[in-house]
């Protein structure tokens, strides 16, 4: 199982990027993805992510990214995006995607890391004001 992560860098405070991952060797599709961040010295923080569950789909953002970042993607082909626009400096972190499968996941347990199965390495994104 891989998850492999791109489209970070480094920019300045307003810009945008576009992050991709791809999901491949899952043994079924996944019930949910979604993309944390970490930053130095700071815990993995929940930033979007997307749940498929009974042909819904819904979508789930830190407060902080909402109206700025836009989450996409399927389980069909595994592949999960975040378009990050009017990105700030606190947003700077590495960014991983995730996968859950074993569980259902419920709304409120998105944010939790546990629960996730599967993760990338992450792509570093740096926002300079």
């Amino acid at each position: 199982v891989q998850l492999q992560a791109s489209g970070g860098g480094s920019v300045q405070a307003g810009d945008s990027l576009r992050l991709s991952c791809a999901a491949s060797g899952l043994p079924f599709s996944p019930y949910a993805m979604a993309w944390f961040r970490q930053a130095p010295g700071k815990e993995r923080e929940f930033v979007a992510g997307m749940r498929w569950i009974n042909g819904n789909v819904g979508t789930y953002y830190l407060d902080s990214v909402k109206g700025r970042f836009t989450i996409s993607g399927n389980n069909v082909d595994n592949t999960l995006y975040l378009q990050m626009n009017n990105l700030k400096p606190e947003d700077t972190a590495v960014y991983h995607c995730g996968a859950v499968l074993r569980v259902r996941p419920i709304a409120s347990s998105m944010r939790t890391a546990s629960i996730y199965d599967y993760w990338g390495q992450g792509t570093q994104v740096t926002v300079s004001s």
